[in-house]
């Protein structure tokens, strides 16, 4: 079961392993984690909920536009820390996390899907990386598929 959060920014830059690694405008910042049973399939359902997701203002205010209506861009990063469980001790468990082996080929193929319809910014899968960010609204969802 893929699991992102997705938030709504003005802009969000990001540095990887130290070297500026881009920047977007208006638009997502997505983090991604994978579990061993993901498909290409939860990729792709999840990957087009997203780009689909009506999360920007219209004309009147609403939350009714996607990130594609408003031409925005997505800042994708891998994050298997999504899935760690604290429920027992003060050292979260990441065993639901997809090994890197499984997880770093989903990715790159969410990364391809987002491509494929919109600008993207990626982090480096597995790379230390620090995201600066302007949350909008604020607005902060979590999907799962």
């Amino acid at each position: 079961m893929m699991k992102s959060v997705v938030q709504v920014v003005k802009n969000a830059s990001i540095v990887i392993d130290g070297a500026y690694g881009g920047s977007i405008e208006r638009g997502l910042v997505v983090l991604v984690a994978y579990r061993n049973e993901d498909t290409d399939e939860t990729i792709g359902y999840l990957t087009d909920k997203i780009l689909n997701l009506r999360v920007f203002p219209d004309e009147n205010g609403k939350l009714n536009l996607s990130v594609k209506d408003v031409k925005g861009s997505v800042m994708l990063v891998s994050n298997f820390t999504l899935y760690g469980d604290a429920a027992k001790g003060r050292r979260p468990s990441y065993t639901l996390s997809a090994k890197p082996e499984i997880s770093k080929p989903l990715f790159l193929k969410t990364k391809a899907l987002f491509e494929k319809e919109i600008t993207t910014v990626s982090g480096n899968f597995g790379s230390d990386m620090q995201i600066s960010l302007v949350n909008d609204g604020p607005i902060t969802l979590t999907l799962e598929a």
